[in-house]
This record gives structure tokens, C-alpha cells and sequence, in this order.
């Protein structure tokens, strides 16, 4: 396949867009109504383009955004320019993507959890949060899991929306694969309550840290 411009791509987005798509997304926080799985659909035709993912990132669209941290090479960013963009994403589903498909991948994530992890923005620290869920589930050596366990009780109750939620799966995490912090994460979410009233579809388990850990526990032994 040949050049594609930035603004081809664009042109194609915007007829991709669909107004009931927009206000779904709208509810939860995102600024775009390009259904995800068509989103997927040209990223997969485009394939890997670093040129191209500069591009639109640098356009501010979210979903030029979103597909650009499916075409780049994400280990062609520098940590400043991670940095950078984990900054200027917003929106929660552009700044999920970004941390899932381009910063997880880096060679610098280690250096940006650390850096991240208590920022005071919590957008950002957010990612660092969910950077260390992350560890916690594949990488746990060297963690202080009773120092996090810590944090999340004295910080998650009060913290904002998406960063309580990061927080919140770090909790989990640890409940769920640490046995021997397993007792203490429960009470932890027992006694804030965080996530208890969440809206859970049926067949889905709760965000509810006692109910997640009891639920993935329950599986595990069952396997």
C-alpha cells in the first residue's frame, strides 16, 4: 500500500463517525463516535506506520488518536516524548490505550511507572497506577506490595474517577494473585467501599475489590 496522508486518514474518520457511538462515548468521558471495532478495521489495513501515528496524534482528534497507538512502534518513543503525550491525553479511553498499547511496550515503562506513580495530576498518576497493576500481576519482584497496600488505604477513598479505578485494580490485583496479602486487601476494600454501586452488566463480575478477589480466587481453584 502506498503513502496514505494524515489528511486521507482523517477524511476517513470523520465518515466513520456515528452520532449514537459519540453520545455513548460522551457519557463515559470520550470525545469521539468512531465505532472501535472499524477504528481496528483501518489500523489493520494501514498496518505500521511511525510517520503516520505522529501525525494524528499531533492533530488532537481522539480518534486519530486512538488509532494512532495502534499503528505506531512504540518502541520508538523516547521516555520524554511518553511523557509528553500521557499529558495530553485527556480522554480515558485515549490515555487506556496509550498506557496499554504503547507505554506497557516501551523500553522506558519501568522509568515512567516510577516517575508517574505519584504525580499531581491525577490523570497521569493514574497511568502510573495502572502501570503497577501491571507489575503486580507479571512482574511483582522488587515491589513493596504492603507499602501499596498502604497508599491505597489512606489515598483511594478520596482520590478522583480514574485514578480511584486504577487504584482500585491495583487492589484487586494484589487480592487476587498474592495470597498472603489477600486477607488484608479484602478488609481494605470492606472498610472503603469503593466501587460497591457500580453498575455491572449480568455475567460480568463487580469492580468491587472483595467481590473481583472472590471471584478470580473462586476460578483459580476451579481450574
Amino acid at each position: 500500500m502506498g503513502e496514505v496522508t494524515v489528511a486521507e486518514v482523517m477524511a476517513e474518520l470523520r465518515g466513520l463517525e456515528e452520532a449514537k457511538v459519540r453520545a455513548v462515548n460522551e457519557r463515559h468521558g470520550d470525545d469521539h463516535g468512531v465505532n472501535l471495532s472499524a477504528l481496528r478495521a483501518v489500523a489493520k489495513r494501514l498496518k505500521t506506520r511511525q510517520g503516520l501515528a505522529c501525525e494524528l496524534w499531533g492533530t488532537g482528534d481522539s480518534a486519530a488518536r486512538l488509532l494512532a497507538t495502534l499503528i505506531c512502534r512504540p518502541k520508538a518513543f523516547g521516555a520524554d516524548e511518553l511523557d509528553r503525550m500521557v499529558r495530553e491525553a485527556r480522554t480515558p479511553k485515549v490515555r487506556d490505550w496509550l498506557v496499554n498499547y504503547v507505554v506497557k511496550k516501551s523500553p522506558h515503562a519501568e522509568e515512567l511507572r516510577v516517575a508517574w506513580f505519584a504525580d499531581a495530576d491525577p490523570m497521569v498518576a493514574s497511568a502510573g497506577w495502572a502501570l503497577t497493576a501491571e507489575r503486580v500481576v507479571k512482574r511483582p519482584g522488587g515491589l513493596d506490595l504492603a507499602g501499596l497496600l498502604d497508599v491505597i488505604e489512606a489515598e483511594m477513598k478520596q482520590a478522583p474517577d480514574r485514578l480511584q479505578w486504577e487504584m482500585n485494580n491495583c487492589l484487586a490485583q494484589i487480592g487476587i494473585r498474592h495470597p498472603e496479602f489477600r486477607a488484608r486487601a479484602i478488609d481494605i476494600g470492606e472498610r472503603l467501599r469503593v466501587l460497591e454501586d457500580y453498575p455491572t452488566p449480568p455475567n460480568c463480575t463487580s469492580p468491587f475489590a472483595p467481590t473481583w478477589i472472590a471471584e478470580m480466587v473462586r476460578r483459580q481453584d476451579a481450574q
